[in-house]
């Protein structure tokens, strides 16, 4: 089957976001990551009138927060997502710190993905940030007349290395030039929709693409072809392929695999002698750039949840009112997730991370289907009550799951309370 599959991905998008709220931090190093308190100080200059802004740095940044996202001349740095912003203070004491803002975010998400879907509505959401895009039908490909390569097996009894992908089973060259234009017709309707780049990728599968999409960051439009794979995927360290994890590479790398061209070199049945029959198999397959999965439209999520980590650690006593505001504030945004995506649930659990990393969870299945941020708060709260709060916590979570769609939801009994019950919180 020829297929031509993109994969979009924003280029770093909360910190692009923010950028256009504040654009006289571009060519900053800039971090997001920070809390309310990070909010920049606005006043207007009597001078003139004019608002002027005095943005936070990291200097002296105490607390356990993490970058959530980072700008390029951040990155250039070696400032990342999820690094230590203490740890970044030392690398940048003078970068600008952001708080993080996920309105804003989910916002321009839905922005770029409407204005995708009006030039190639195939598309398969994969967060906030980045989307695969079916452009097969959109460009219409054409069968090409040259052969299928040659067999795994050279004549000479040695492996042939060539891309498993036959060359038979890839559009035509003008297909290749038609998807280019609508790729950069992409990039254009983006830009136009939310004043943001992206960097897109087109290739035969979503494997390809996904990683191809990271080659020419920022603003990049990359076309990969089956022939293209020795020169610009085999070298590439094996971790890049999604599905290989941290694990999983630290194997790898102690066998002597450190990139994908090594592992599409390996024996496909020393692979599976050392990783298993699937995952071995897997291995190999993802090497050669094989990858049957479909652009999947729609996918019902299992569950929805959010959690908060703590700048520093909190004693279910001695910081109740704060926990307790907290614990309110998830219960409700998780309510107003369900409302935004149309889903009720009957599985509500609580998330606890305490200050030495362990973490306990607990769950409660109720009669009917909710949506209510109060039920969500009373039966979270039910659930707190059995976990030991004898250590300072780092990290509260609420979580509904057991979703239906909120239009067959069947309304729960009027005689429940509207009040939350009381929690050890309050």
């Amino acid at each position: 089957m020829m297929r031509l599959i993109a994969h979009l991905d924003m280029d770093a998008f909360y910190a692009s976001v923010e950028l256009l709220r504040y654009p006289e931090l571009r060519g900053r190093v800039v971090v997001i990551g920070g809390g309310r308190r990070h909010q920049p100080d606005e006043a207007i200059d009597p001078t003139n009138g004019r608002v002027t802004r005095t943005f936070h740095t990291l200097h002296g940044y105490t607390g356990r927060g993490v970058i959530t996202t980072a700008t390029y001349e951040a990155r250039a740095l070696g400032l990342h997502s999820a690094q230590g912003m203490m740890k970044a203070a030392v690398l940048a004491p003078d970068a600008i710190l952001l708080p993080v803002d996920f309105d804003a975010y989910r916002n321009y998400s839905r922005l770029f993905k409407a204005a995708v879907r009006e030039i190639a509505p195939t598309i398969e959401d994969r967060g906030i940030d980045e989307i695969y895009i079916d452009l097969t039908d959109v460009v219409g490909p054409e069968p090409p007349s040259r052969p299928p390569w040659a067999a795994e097996d050279g004549a000479n009894g040695v492996l042939d290395m060539t891309p498993k992908i036959a060359e038979a089973d890839e559009p035509s060259r003008e297909c290749w030039s038609r998807a280019r234009d609508l790729a950069g017709s992409l990039k254009d309707a983006v830009r136009a929709a939310t004043g943001l780049t992206c960097s897109i990728a087109v290739a035969p599968n979503k494997l390809l693409a996904k990683i191809a999409s990271e080659l020419d960051k920022p603003d990049g439009l990359t076309m990969l072809r089956a022939s293209d794979i020795p020169a610009r995927i085999w070298p590439l360290p094996a971790r890049k392929i999604n599905g290989i994890g941290p694990k999983a590479n630290v194997k790898l790398d102690g066998l002597g695999i450190r990139t994908i061209g090594e592992l599409a070199a390996a024996d496909p049945a020393w692979l599976s002698e050392h990783f298993g029959a699937n995952y071995g198999a897997w291995l190999h397959a993802v090497a050669h750039g094989r990858d049957e999965r479909e652009v999947v439209t729609h996918s019902e999520p299992k569950s929805i949840s959010r959690e908060l980590t703590f700048e520093r650690d909190l004693h279910a006593q001695r910081d109740r009112e704060e926990l307790s505001r907290i614990f309110t504030d998830l219960c409700t945004g998780v309510s107003e997730d369900l409302q935004r995506k149309g889903y009720a649930g009957r599985t509500i659990g609580l998330k606890l991370r305490y200050d030495n990393f362990s973490t306990v969870t607990r769950d409660q299945t109720i009669a009917w289907p909710t949506q209510d941020a109060y039920l969500i708060r009373r039966t979270a709260g039910g659930c707190l009550k059995r976990v030991a709060l004898d250590r300072r916590i780092r990290l509260l979570g609420v979580r509904v799951g057991g979703l239906v769609p909120s239009d067959s939801m069947v309304a729960a009994s009027g005689s429940e309370a509207r009040e939350p019950t009381p929690s050890l919180f309050d």
